[in-house]
């Protein structure tokens, strides 16, 4: 597992995603907003997912692009995608290579009992592909608008 650092460049990937196949690379120039969630249309995913697209524009007005990694299939990405109408992709990481380099799968407690699984994590990347700013373990209500104030300083 790769261990990811502010201050340092964020891992590159190339992953199956909604919107074709994307890398880290291709946003150079851009600020990243990688967000990594569970599962699909799940309640707290769902919320996650909309409050993302409720701030899209915005987030692209201070030069970021988000995308959305879950380990569920491109078939199911397509189908949360179409459901939302998302403008942004969605990385199918079903072997969790993007997951791995980035850390965040975890052995969490899911009714009781161990299940490993994604821990609900975002990470800030600059322009220049540099980790600028990550949350782990974190809570839905108000992050995306957490994550576009950060994002905003990068401007």
């Amino acid at each position: 597992m790769t261990t990811v650092m502010i201050g340092k460049a964020a891992p590159d990937f190339s992953a199956t995603s909604t919107f074709g196949t994307i890398s880290l690379a291709q946003c150079a120039g851009r600020g990243v907003i990688l967000y990594f969630y569970p599962k699909d249309n799940t309640p707290g995913c769902t919320t996650e997912t909309q409050d993302f697209k409720a701030l899209h524009d915005e987030f692209l007005a201070v030069g970021c692009v988000v995308v959305g990694v879950s380990r569920d299939s491109l078939k199911s990405h397509e189908n949360f995608s179409k459901k939302l109408e998302l403008p942004f992709p969605l990385i199918a990481d079903t072997d969790e290579v993007v997951c791995n380099l980035y850390g965040v799968i975890k052995q969490k407690k899911m009714y009781g009992k161990d299940v490993r699984g994604i821990e609900r994590s975002t990470f800030l990347i600059d322009a220049r592909g540099k980790l600028v700013q990550v949350w782990r373990g974190l809570k839905v209500p108000g992050h995306a608008q957490e994550v576009l104030q950060s994002a905003t300083s990068l401007t």
